[in-house]
């Protein structure tokens, strides 16, 4: 789990506030100046519900029970003490669990927490949990949640990731490990999710999957504040939200800015997302990670200033990889998965002065049952299980190809792309857009070996870019990274990328 993208031994082988974002459409011939038709304006929506959280009801609602603030545990008391089904209204204060670290609400099937304005309910860096349990259909409305400590990987709301929960209009804020966790059929809207310790949301199941989420029009700021990354490097343990084999899933209208490290991030098996009206900017690292996933639609979203972080520590570091703001690794479509589209469809965005633009990336090394594999113990959605993938079967048909997770299919069109350094503020390795693997070297009985991937990545998976706008100095890097094209060689024999595409170097510089 989590990236490694470094194995290169190339000496082988040579909601409420508008604020304005610019669409495009592209069917210019390359080198003409863009024209109108492909950079009129449309409003985009930011989510701005930290600021102004909206108010929950300020009387108790008809048949509901009445929460104390003065008394310890009077929440999940009168949880434990009445039916399924209850609604519970928490007066304004600030609630507080008993002492003990396990002493959280265990809701009951079909209850509801609604908090008047100003209810809060505390951990007090004593308790590690909020809600938990495995009840289904359990609703949270108009609460703040905050100071919980829970342990790296778990959660505070839904620890124990029960499906069907709905939580809008909820402040989860300033709590240790994820804020939130989810379950199948879970609707997160409208909530603030805001300087948590690890994850705003950690989507994952310790058994089966996460199907039918949806994550729609909240602000998730400010997150990791624990710096997982720094501590555990190559941990893939942080995000702003973090998607682990979710099957199904629509997120759109969030305001996902500031995260420390990516700002949305689904690693391992997942398949059919839609990623639309999303503004996702000011991330330290990318805005969005697919990763050893499969089958999603990435539209009309706002991707702005991200990377500057990561992506300038990673090029001053020495380090030649592409690092973009929009990361595919080991991700492609795959029609034999059942989805809402049989490809990666990525289009209508808006990028602008992100650190980079769009890689595709594939490891050569990485591949179920490989040693290589980080995300250690899992296989494809097609091979299913790791001893399946071994010598001599993985080598034939169908298992050379089920053994991968593959970039393939990846279709990149109608999107702005706009780059200034004087505002980027760098120098060299800012400016790319690439499509690449590494030489395979490992194991010693792999069937991927050398440039076979690289070919297959470059030339022979159908990905494609074309009918984009380019402002800036953008390079391209194709099969390997030592390969830097300018836009005709891109454009030219053997890559044949960006077909209809206007590309116009200025620099604001």
């Amino acid at each position: 789990m989590g990236i490694k993208r470094r194995h290169w031994a190339w000496a082988a082988a040579p909601l409420t506030l508008a604020l304005a974002a610019t669409g495009c459409v592209s069917t210019s011939s390359a080198g003409a100046e863009p024209q109108a038709a492909p950079s009129t304006s449309a409003a985009r929506s930011v989510a701005r519900v930290c600021a102004k959280p909206a108010a929950g009801p300020a009387k108790a609602p008809s048949g509901a029970v009445t929460v104390d603030p003065a008394v310890v545990g009077d929440l999940a008391a009168k949880t434990k003490s009445h039916p399924p089904n209850t609604t519970f209204w928490l007066r304004p204060g600030k609630h507080r669990l008993e002492p003990d670290r396990y002493s959280q609400v265990i809701p009951k099937k079909g209850n509801s927490y609604v908090g008047a304005p100003g209810a809060v309910l505390d951990g007090r860096k004593t308790n590690q949990y909020a809600f938990g349990g495995t009840a289904r259909h359990v609703t949270l409305r108009y609460l703040t949640v905050q100071g919980f400590v829970a342990p790296q990987n778990e959660g505070v709301v839904n620890h124990d990731s029960a499906d069907g929960w709905v939580i809008e209009h909820t402040t989860i804020q300033h709590n240790s490990g994820a804020g939130l966790m989810a379950g199948a059929r879970q609707r997160v809207r409208a909530n603030c999710l805001r300087g948590n310790g690890q994850y705003g949301m950690n989507a994952y199941k310790a058994t089966g999957h996460v199907s039918g989420l949806v994550v729609e029009g909240n602000e998730i700021v400010a997150n990791n504040t624990d710096d997982w990354e720094r501590r555990r490097p190559g941990c893939g343990c942080t995000a702003g939200v973090k998607f682990w084999a979710v099957n199904g899933a629509d997120v759109r209208g969030n305001w996902v800015h500031d995260n420390r490290g990516a700002g949305l991030w689904a690693d391992t098996n997942n398949n059919d997302f839609r990623i639309e009206d999303n503004v996702l900017e000011a991330n330290d690292g990318a805005a969005l990670i697919y990763e050893t996933s499969y089958n999603a639609v990435i539209r009309k979203n706002t991707i702005r200033r991200n990377n500057w972080v990561e992506g300038r520590r990673s090029a001053d570091g020495g380090d030649s990889f592409p690092f973009a703001t929009v990361y595919l690794s080991e991700a492609g479509g795959e029609p034999r998965i059942r989805a809402r589209t049989d490809k990666i469809e990525i289009y209508r965005n808006v990028l602008e002065n992100n650190w980079s633009g769009i890689t595709l990336w594939e490891n050569a090394d990485r591949f179920c049952n490989s040693p290589a594999n980080t995300s250690s113990g899992d296989c494809t959605l097609l091979a299913r299980h790791s001893d399946r993938c071994a010598r001599p079967a993985i080598a034939t048909a169908p298992l050379y190809a089920d053994c991968r997770w593959k970039t393939q299919r990846v279709d990149i069109h109608d999107n702005r792309f706009v780059l200034d350094k004087s505002v980027v503020d760098c120098t060299v390795k800012c400016d790319r857009m690439a499509v690449l693997a590494n030489y395979g070297t490992y194991p010693d009985w792999s069937p991927y070996q050398g440039e076979r991937v690289a070919e297959a990545i470059t030339r022979k998976q159908h990905n494609r870019w074309h009918d984009n706008v380019y402002l800036g100095p953008w390079k391209f890097v194709a099969h390997d990274p030592s390969r830097v094209l300018d836009f005709g060689q891109w454009q030219g024999t053997p890559y044949q990328q960006d077909a209809g595409s206007t590309f116009r170097a200025r620099d604001g510089g």
